[in-house]
């Protein structure tokens, strides 16, 4: 039976192909999933191209605080076992200190992180991510400082410039702020300037400095933390776990007290917690999830359009095709049968809408940034031709800080637009297709 059905749906949609209603049918399949193709992979290079730099760069994926604050040539071997776990990829140990920072242009307020001499070859995705326009990422002196290209515009400084780092920290020997004229727990420092780097992220870029790790000790950085990089961010939970076992296993450790956030205890400053990237930006996170969602659901809601068409045009083919469809019932074919016909010609208009607007949603996100080069290109030659002055630009740099579109493509999400337009077609022709079943040979044949 599939046989004869097949065929009898292929010739009906050959046949009727050419009228209007069809190949609507079919364009607004094409045109809903190359627009949710193309929006959900430009908002997922948007999304993870954040979430990665704040991972990268500043959260990490698992965080070891409150580790004593020299680490001692031991726990530098404790934190070669960190790396060994499985699913790590880097472990670096920082300092944050929270600090004012003077140039020749002002002050600013910032986050100093004090890093390891080989930072940039333990942790490369790090570097990576960080874009030094003048420069390098060089902290081997004690001196050295790193700044933002936001944050070293407005002190209007330069590689090779002096600024002014002044620091209160909670647990400041007095011997460093004697030298450097501090007060009680305010530490001051001078470092020189020796590159400037952008992360895509303007946070960063106005609030954040690297310098050394042990001269952030000495400007009030508590202890030190761990920062573990893994391979599959999912896996931070298991690596966690893992980690407070090390920890546990350490003197004066403890067992864990749970598998999302663990605390042990230990010596140093503090206690001891790991932690995992869930636990920072989880607002962020959220929100862009949250948009994600949203921004699916209502540029999806083009495929209900869409199907309300697919269901008008079949049920007009229905009632167009009695006399054929009482010929099938009266040779014998079934209310089913009969029904799988139409189904099938909403099958072939799903198929071909769906795999027409993959392959164009694909094409274009993967050529994201030639693709709006040629747009802007195009408007601007029609303001020139209409004598309307202005460079249009889609994503300005006055307005977005956005140096370089990306886009990137998920294969399970491309998938599931792909079948979003296939079962929208399905589903209109299926409901369409109920009529089939009232209609009876004998009434159709007596005015024939």
């Amino acid at each position: 039976m599939t046989g004869w059905v097949g065929f009898v749906a292929g010739r009906l949609a050959v046949k009727k192909r050419g009228t209007p209603p069809p190949v609507l049918s079919v364009l607004g399949i094409t045109v809903g999933v190359l627009a949710l193709t193309v929006i959900i992979s430009v908002m997922n290079g948007f999304q993870m191209g954040f979430i990665e730099s704040i991972l990268e760069i500043s959260s990490y994926y698992v965080r070891l605080e409150n580790l004593s604050r020299n680490p001692p040539p031991e726990e530098r071997a404790w934190i070669e076992k960190i790396k060994a776990l499985p699913g790590v990829k880097a472990a670096v140990p920082f300092r944050e200190v929270q600090a004012l920072i003077r140039g020749e242009g002002g002050q600013q307020a910032a986050v100093i992180r004090g890093l390891g001499k080989n930072a940039a070859l333990e942790d490369p995705a790090m570097a990576e991510k960080l874009f030094f326009e003048k420069g390098s990422f060089n902290l081997e002196r004690e001196d050295s400082i790193l700044l933002g290209a936001e944050l070293a515009l407005r002190l209007r400084v330069e590689p090779g410039d002096t600024v002014q780092l002044i620091s209160i920290g909670t647990d400041f020997s007095g011997s460093a702020a004697g030298e450097n004229g501090g007060d009680g727990g305010i530490a001051q420092a001078l470092f020189t300037v020796r590159g400037i780097f952008r992360s895509g992220f303007y946070e960063y870029d106005l609030g954040w400095g690297f310098i050394n790790f042990e001269k952030a000790g000495t400007l009030g950085g508590e202890g030190y933390t761990l920062g573990i990089k893994l391979q599959d961010r999912w896996k931070d939970r298991k690596t966690s776990a893992a980690a407070a076992e090390l920890m546990a296993a350490e003197p004066g450790g403890s067992p864990p007290e749970g598998a999302e956030r663990v605390e042990t205890e230990g010596t140093g400053t503090g206690t001891p917690r790991v932690k995992t990237w869930r636990d920072f930006n989880r607002a962020f996170f959220g929100a862009l999830r949250t948009e994600k969602l949203f921004m699916f659901v209502l540029v999806g809601l083009i495929f209900i359009v869409v199907g309300l068409n697919i269901f008008q045009a079949q049920r007009r083919i229905v009632l167009e095709r009695r006399e054929e469809i009482g010929l099938l019932r009266a040779v014998g074919a079934g209310d089913r049968a009969v029904r799988l016909i139409f189904v099938w010609d909403g099958f072939i208009i799903g198929i071909t809408g769906s795999a027409a607007g993959s392959a164009l949603g694909l094409l274009i996100s993967f050529n994201i940034a030639a693709f709006f080069t040629l747009l802007e290109r195009g408007i601007n030659g029609i303001l020139y031709v209409l004598n309307l002055s202005g460079d249009f630009a889609v994503f300005s740099p006055t307005v977005f800080y956005i140096k370089e579109l990306k886009a990137r493509v998920i294969p399970h999400e491309a998938a599931l637009i792909f079948l979003f337009g296939l079962v929208s077609a399905l589903g209109a022709a299926w409901f369409a297709s109920g009529k089939v079943a009232r209609i009876r040979p004998a009434e159709v044949l007596r005015y024939e």
